[in-house]
């Protein structure tokens, strides 16, 4: 999907991701199961925070995502920092790389974004196809639990200085999935503020599922975090992240 006033505002409706403990999570889980600190994707890269850290630990960062405007946004920071990363507009499903890579990662729910079972498939079939032999692929979901009992049917406002966010969430105990709606008022020039408006749909995948597709396509499961931890995830998680490794 695109975004457009969105991506603009991604990374201050955002400032409490913690970036900074998900990139040494991962350096972590790579470090502990025997990983290659070598060639680092990024799936869904967004706005490219992620991939600024990963290049400054080391990796040789590639980031994809399907969205001009967020890549727009992350060949900035490239331009400001000088990291050598190279990005790609390439959507999950249709991952298209040039080589192999040693680390995969899709992070903040990326994949509960993606519209059906199907889809879920081809991504992992992608990844799979592109990952060096025992390479590794980390990846998170937001759970059920998240989706229910801590999104749910809230409301937030972020009112600054040159914008207002209405943000909506509508969660539908029939699948357990969470519709959230945007409304941007981004301030001109001229004092007047101008409407955007945008939604997206965030699905549940159960474990069965995602651990029974992770095996079809090629990877283990090595463990399964209580969000960027080294903790079990258990049934009050709400990000659970997954270790895997490609075994055929």
């Amino acid at each position: 999907m695109a975004y457009g006033a969105f991506a603009r505002y991604y990374d201050r409706l955002t400032e409490n991701v913690p970036y900074g403990d998900i990139a040494e999570a991962i350096d972590r889980y790579v470090e502990r199961f025997g990983g290659r600190k070598k060639i680092l994707l990024d799936v869904a890269c967004g706005t490219g925070t992620l991939c600024e850290l990963m290049s400054r630990r080391g990796y040789d960062v590639i980031g994809t995502d399907g969205s001009d405007e967020m890549l727009s946004c992350a060949l900035d920071k490239k331009f400001d920092s000088g990291q050598p990363i190279q990005y790609l507009r390439q959507e999950m499903t249709r991952l298209d790389m040039f080589g192999t890579i040693d680390v995969t990662v899709c992070t903040l729910d990326s994949i509960n974004h993606l519209p059906d079972e199907a889809a879920v498939k081809k991504t992992f079939e992608r990844i799979s196809l592109f990952a060096y032999p025992d390479g590794m692929f980390i990846f998170d979901v937001n759970t059920l639990h998240k989706h229910r009992d801590i999104l749910a049917q809230n409301a937030y406002n972020y009112d600054m200085e040159d914008f207002f966010c209405a943000w909506q969430n509508q969660y539908d105990p029939a699948d357990g999935s969470v519709g959230i709606f945007l409304d941007i008022f981004e301030k001109r020039e001229d004092g007047a503020y101008e409407r955007f408006s945008e939604s997206f749909t965030e699905r549940v995948w159960p474990d069965e599922f995602l651990t029974s597709l992770l095996k079809e396509t090629g990877f283990e499961v090595l463990a399964r975090c209580d969000g960027y931890t080294d903790s079990p995830a258990d049934e009050n998680s709400e990000r659970e992240v997954y270790v895997c490794r490609k075994i055929k």
